[in-house]
């Protein structure tokens, strides 16, 4: 396995949640739609925030990288749902679905051979898509975590295995 390859293969894996993460799939299956709001004590977000805040901060990531007229969305406003009713389970899923594509596209970018990845994203201020990949896999990383404990919070947990 060449250097580049090797390199591609393991941010696909860190994309996907392979390795020390949860999946995103395992953390939001059978998720129940009484918990989709709910916010325990102390907890700043629910569940549908969450995972809103995941689709839009990754597909955002994504326009960045490929779109030359991407223009910035602000912070935070443009980042968060606000609080409102429970999704239906049309939004719920279609939420997850898009969050799924989007991740899915940005694999693809990574593992296509014709994506120099340390090369600076031209309309940017120095980013790469090497470095932009490893902001969207941190920063789902990181929400995921958040909704897991949520998930054991609102006890509505049935711990996947973690294969390692």
């Amino acid at each position: 396995m060449t250097t580049d390859a090797g390199l591609r293969a393991h941010l696909l894996a860190l994309l996907s949640g392979k390795g020390a993460h949860l999946t995103f799939e395992a953390v939001i299956d059978d998720w129940p739609a009484d918990g989709r709001t709910r916010r325990p004590a102390g907890a700043p977000h629910s569940a549908w925030q969450l995972i809103e805040h995941l689709r839009i901060a990754q597909r955002d990531i994504l326009d960045f990288c490929v779109k030359p007229d991407y223009v910035e969305l602000r912070f935070p406003d443009d980042y968060w749902p606000p609080d409102g009713p429970a999704p239906d389970d049309a939004a719920w899923a279609g939420s997850i679905s898009r969050f799924t594509e989007d991740r899915e596209r940005m694999q693809q970018l990574v593992s296509d051979p014709g994506t120099d990845l340390s090369a600076r994203i031209p309309h940017g201020t120095g980013q790469t898509v090497l470095r932009e990949a490893l902001v969207v896999a941190d920063h789902n990383a990181y929400h995921l975590g958040q909704l897991a404990l949520l998930r054991r919070l609102l006890g509505a947990w049935h711990a996947p295995s973690l294969s390692l």
